[in-house]
């Protein structure tokens, strides 16, 4: 895997990310740091690439399993440390599933199986944050 990551200009902080996979995102600091507040956070790409991670798991492992489902959401709450590096300490996971007839028992084993086995981004994270999670199933 592969990134390269561009300062855009001598003036405020705005950074291109170009992926391997050649895909490219904006990311930017906030008007207080020397930012222009034009794109994310790089720390919120960090949160939101890891509620990507896991979602993808839950929804492959629910298809693999034959069950019905039509949405997986995930809202992610993080904590960070007050001094640098600042780490994230908490994070919360709340998943809502959205299908026909989902047995929750394997929603909660999809949700468990990616956060034990699968997600890397957050079997990374979870080596400085506390990671606490919950869901509900939703009939479509």
């Amino acid at each position: 895997m592969e990134c390269t990551v561009k300062w855009t200009g001598l003036e405020g902080m705005s950074f291109l990310a170009e992926t391997g996979s050649g895909h490219a995102t904006l990311m930017d600091g906030a008007i207080d740091g020397g930012g222009r507040n034009l794109a994310p956070r790089p720390m919120e790409l960090v949160l939101a690439g890891t509620g990507g991670c896991t979602a993808y798991d839950v929804v492959l492992i629910l298809r693999k399993s034959g069950q019905d489902i039509r949405a997986c959401d995930v809202q992610l709450k993080a904590q960070r440390a007050d001094t640098d590096p600042k780490v994230f300490t908490a994070i919360h996971f709340h998943f809502t599933v959205r299908g026909r007839a989902l047995k929750p028992n394997l929603v909660e084993r999809a949700i468990k199986l990616s956060h034990d086995k699968y997600c890397s981004a957050s079997a990374m994270l979870a080596k400085t944050a506390t990671i606490t999670m919950d869901w509900e199933v939703l009939e479509d």
